[in-house]
Order: C-alpha cells, then structure tokens, then sequence
C-alpha cells in the first residue's frame, strides 16, 4: 500500500507537517551512505519533516548530506541538551547545530529534556532566535503536563509549538494526561521511538498476531498498523527512524493508513494504557 502522505498543522504555524516523519537518532553509527538514501527516500516519499539533535553525534551531519540541495522542502527540527540551555549556551548550540546541518534556519528548535536552567532563560534564547530567523518556532521533549503548565506560564499562550516524546503501543502513559493537555493548548504531540526501543511485539506473540490481523484487512504491516494506531489523534504526529530506503518507503506507507473504530478498539484492548506512571517515561 502506498498513497499520498497525509499532512497535519504543527503548533500555531501556518505551514503543516507530514504526520509521519523521520527520526534519526542512532542513525549515524551504520552506514552513512545508507543512512543518506534512507532519508532522501523518505523525503521523495513525502517524510519531510526530519527531527535530530546535538545529541545524536554526528546525526546532524548525516541530515545535512541528506538535504543538501532540497533544504525548502523539508520541516527541520533539531535539539538543545539541557546542559547547554541557558539564555547564551542555547543560542550557541543552535548556531553549532546550524553549521552541522549546513543550513541557515530550523523550522522549530526544542529543549531534549528539563534541566538545571531555568526555563525563562530557554524560552527567552529561543524568542531571541526567532527575531534573528534562526528558528521558526519552538518547543520542548520529554515534558509533562506539569511541566508543560509552567511552561505555559512562562513563554505566554500560542509559543510552545510542540512536546516530543516517548509514545509506542507498549507504552502510551501520554495518554492520561500530556495529550489532552497538548490538545487543549494547541500544542503538536511528537512521538518518538514510535517502535518501542527494540520492543517491538514479535509476530508470534498475542499482540504480534493482533497487528497481524489487522496489518492483512488493510494489505499492510505491522508496523504500518502501529503508526496509524499512534496518530489516529489529529494532535499527533510520529517520527520513527528508518536505516534503509526500503524501511523508510515502509514508515511512510504508515502516513495513509486509516484504521476504523473496531480495529482501534482491538488494538487498544491488545495493548492496555494501562495506569498513569508517577513521573513520564523516557529515553
């Protein structure tokens, strides 16, 4: 199965975004020629928008080969580490990130986790780099709805553009609180390591078999059915890695697949919310 990408609003920008996008942490330590097609694949295939951080090693770097020459065509978001995120450290790990990726801008710019800065410092580096056109818009990672609330009370309504975080089928804690918070504020939820981190259920378990059944009504894959499941939120977008052109035109497939309300309700039945942890999981 493959049809045209289905595309969602990010934040309060006027421009959208592909619902399924392109993760990349890890994707610098296989091939980098391999990992280059991988992303340019997803990009013909409609994946424009591509995530990475400074963290990610020399991810940055792979991302700058792969867009090299199609720069307009893709939603680019990077990351500053909490250890670099005061008011000047923030401004210089984007001008850092800039030089890496080789482009001139970043479509939104997000803090990876909470730290030891104070947010007002954060915030107030990403509104300055907003006036300087370094970045379009902002946002953060792996915050809660608490977080998210002081957040709010900092940067003032409509300036949060996104929350990136950890959302798979094993593992939907988000769901209790930090999506309807995301929602009621206009806020894009970004799910990353949509696959789990090598958890993802085998074919011959009771809930592989549950994907399965659902993957052959629809032609498609497991994985696919994964995806859909996960976005079936219009607040939600994901952003799973792909190492090879192939796994990327697999990912991107995900972006069409439209499940109906019985087999979200077998999915959500296979795989339990479960109850709300007492602080938000991450990687």
């Amino acid at each position: 199965m493959q049809s045209k990408m289905a595309m969602r609003a990010f934040g309060g920008l006027d421009r959208k975004v592909s619902v399924i996008g392109q993760g990349t942490w890890y994707l610098d330590q296989g091939d980098r020629a391999k990992a280059v097609a991988a992303l340019r694949r997803g990009l013909d295939l409609g994946m424009t928008h591509i995530d990475t951080a400074e963290m990610y090693g020399d991810a940055e770097l792979v991302v700058g080969d792969a867009i090299a020459g199609r720069r307009d065509e893709v939603f680019l978001v990077s990351k500053v580490l909490p250890s670099n995120a005061s008011r000047r450290g923030t401004v210089t790990a984007c001008e850092r990130s800039l030089k890496r990726l080789n482009t001139d801008r970043l479509d939104c710019y997000l803090l990876h986790w909470r730290g030891q800065y104070p947010l007002e410092e954060t915030v107030a580096a990403f509104e300055h780099l907003v006036t300087q056109g370094k970045i379009a818009s902002w946002g953060v990672s792996n915050f809660d709805a608490d977080d998210l609330h002081e957040l709010l009370a900092v940067a003032g309504k409509g300036r949060i553009a996104c929350n990136q975080v950890l959302y798979h089928l094993r593992e939907r804690a988000i769901e209790h609180r930090v999506v309807p918070w995301c929602e009621a504020h206009g806020v894009t939820v970004t799910a990353y390591s949509p696959f789990g981190h090598d958890d993802f259920p085998s074919p011959s378990s009771a809930q592989g078999r549950a994907l399965q059944a659902i993957a052959d009504q629809h032609r498609a894959t497991p994985r696919q059915v994964a995806l859909a499941f996960l976005t079936r939120r219009p607040s939600v977008i994901a952003i799973p890695k792909a190492s090879s052109a192939e796994h990327a035109a697999e990912n991107a497939a995900g972006g069409s697949l439209r499940l109906s309300e019985a087999e979200i309700a077998a999915l959500d039945s296979a795989f339990p919310r479960g109850r709300e942890p007492a602080s938000l999981p991450m990687l």
